[in-house]
């Protein structure tokens, strides 16, 4: 856990105008700056950054948020992982509440060390770099994989030489500890020689672009035909995709992410024009990996050789994907022809084709699911279709998207022919209820959805966002009970009060409140303010008019307390004190 403190001292040192500049180039128009949004596609630009309040956010889709936020959702990242890349471009080190906090030398040992990882994987890679120049036949191989400069400057291939210590040309002393922590160097009951011989070279990079871990890859017919870095202080494999951060722009422009087997078949593809595939690391892909993918982008694809192999390798992942799936996000599978995998066929076939098969050949997860789990079953037996419910139940329990859930039951109900309240208490689960009534509904020749209009509560909680100081009018009795968006203002209210900051920013407090109750209640009045509800205005009449909103606000809160009270003394009676309140709020007191 990162303390809160920590947030609010590296968003007062980062300015979010720099920080999205250097992605996305701004313009200053008036008092805020303005670009095309970056997170969906507009020719006017509707994405406004206010340095004043170091908040963006855009009237076309409703991005919004911080510079944390910014990173997060233009790079992928994880809340902690947004955080460590603006703490290290401020110079900052990340606090850690963990049980027993680690004291400040110990941190600081912690981050040394693994700069000097960071240090020993960059010059290892800038080693086998320039070493692919030196040798010919490294070259030629890249050649015939009909990859040029460009791709192999891009993912920054390399070659290692033959031998048994060749990084000890450019690590003196050789070995050293950074070399074995790093896995570059393998500790052989104290004989030391580099891991990686002969062999094509892809850096692997984590999400800020550093360099940490590789993979090698044989050019003949060697075996093992991959060899990749172990899992070191810097390099989880089960974290981390091959070609993620190379691939960050087409990924977006594309608005999907191709997962395929092998090293070569990202660059292979890439060399194509198909530059937003990924790939696992030497392993199946993980449950880790799935939500790093959902992160990206909504729509997932994954595509694997049609042999044995491929095909367990898709089951792999969709078995580690159910307990991720959204709703709002969707899985695909494309599996080619046994004799080729994404490298062959790009080649044999061209991009179009490619992209052709990949959008209209692949099968969504919900039709995989069933093909996969009947296939070796005869559903027009009872038995086979019992084999189905039996085989389908627990992978069905993992599934947390309410939506596909609900539709995948419904299709397993129909497969086997079993009533849906029957299904559900095969399953383990309450039968749905019924309606005895019959419906009839008929849908309009026309329908438009007209847009939701804040509440007044909602229409406070955004004012208060942009105008913090505005809080000292913020007085709400405290014998009112409050849920919802009236408690979110409070907290809201109760955050700024105790900021540590004399004045603190919308996004200082966003990060506040960030994986509270009240989070999805904020984002949600930040994603549906329109341009012209949004109280950017400094006067003395805005803030007159915020002043009026919470007079009104109040009224509306006593008298849906004395609509309560009355029902109860009709129903139950009141306490005393209940009494007292209820006579207290009659008098206008």
């Amino acid at each position: 856990m990162i303390p809160s403190d920590f947030i609010d001292e590296l968003l007062a040192k980062v300015d979010i105008v720099d920080i999205i500049d250097e992605h996305v180039p701004l313009k200053k128009g008036g008092a805020n700056y303005m670009a095309c949004c970056p997170f969906h596609k507009e020719k006017s630009p509707s994405f406004s950054v206010s340095p004043s309040k170091q908040f963006y956010h855009c009237f076309g889709c409703g991005a919004h948020g911080s510079a944390i936020g910014f990173i997060m959702e233009y790079q992928g990242l994880s809340f902690s992982e947004a955080v460590q890349y603006l703490a290290d471009r401020a110079g900052m080190a990340v606090p850690h509440v963990k049980g027993r906090a680690d004291n400040p030398e110990q941190r600081a040992e912690r981050k040394k060390k693994q700069q000097t990882l960071e240090e020993t994987t960059q010059a290892a890679a800038d080693f086998y770099r320039q070493q692919l120049k030196l040798y010919p036949a490294a070259q030629h191989y890249l050649q015939q994989r009909g990859l040029n400069a460009d791709i192999i400057e891009h993912y920054g291939l390399g070659y290692a030489p033959e031998g048994w210590q060749p990084l000890a040309q450019v690590f003196q002393p050789y070995p050293n500890t950074a070399l074995v922590d790093s896995g570059m160097v393998i500790d052989n009951e104290g004989k030391y020689y580099d891991r990686f011989r002969h062999r094509i070279m892809f850096p692997i990079r984590d999400p800020r672009g550093q360099i940490i871990g590789f993979g090698g890859r044989v050019l003949d017919d060697s075996k093992p035909k991959y060899l990749n870095s172990p899992d070191t202080p810097l390099f989880d494999k089960g974290r981390n995709l091959y070609g993620l951060y190379e691939g960050r722009a087409a990924i977006k422009e594309a608005g999907r992410i191709l997962v395929v087997e092998g090293y070569m078949d990202v660059v292979a593809l890439a060399q194509f024009g198909i530059g937003y595939g990924v790939a696992a690391l030497g392993t199946a892909t993980t449950a880790e990996h799935v939500k790093i993918l959902m992160r990206q982008t909504d729509s997932i694809y994954f595509c694997f050789d049609g042999d044995a192999a491929g095909r367990k390798a898709a089951w792999r992942a969709l078995e580690n994907a159910l307990p991720q799936l959204k709703d709002d996000k969707s899985l695909h599978f494309l599996f080619l022809p046994e004799q080729h995998d994404p490298d062959s066929y790009v080649r044999a076939h061209g991009k179009e084709p490619f992209e052709d098969a990949l959008l209209h050949q692949s099968k969504p997860l919900s039709e995989y699911f069933w093909d996969a789990l009947g296939e070796n079953l005869n559903l027009r037996t009872q038995e086979g279709k019992s084999q189905l419910v039996k085989a389908s139940a627990p992978l069905l329990a993992q599934i947390n998207a309410p939506a596909l859930g609900f539709l995948l039951k419904q299709q397993l109900s129909e497969l086997v022919g079993i009533d849906p309240a029957n299904l559900a208490q095969l399953l383990g689960q309450e039968a749905p209820k019924r309606d005895s009534r019959q419906k009839s509904y008929k849908l309009p020749k026309e329908t438009f959805r007209q847009p939701q209009m804040p509440t007044l509560a909602q229409k406070q909680i955004r004012a208060l966002l942009v105008h913090p100081a505005w809080v000292e009018h913020v007085q709400l009795p405290d014998y009112l009970p409050l849920s919802g968006d009236a408690a979110c203002l409070a907290t809201l209210a109760e955050t700024i009060r105790n900021s540590r900051s004399a004045a603190p920013t919308g996004a200082q407090i966003i990060e506040q409140l960030r994986g509270s109750e009240y989070e999805n209640i904020l984002f949600s009045i930040l994603r549906n303010s329109e341009a012209a509800t949004e109280p950017d205005g400094d006067s003395a009449e805005s803030e007159t008019e915020f002043l009026q909103g919470m007079k009104r606000l109040i009224q509306e809160f006593k008298t849906t307390q004395i609509d309560a009270l009355k029902t109860k003394h009709s129903q139950t009676g009141l306490t005393p004190e209940e009494q007292r309140l209820l006579l207290s709020l009659l008098s206008g007191r």
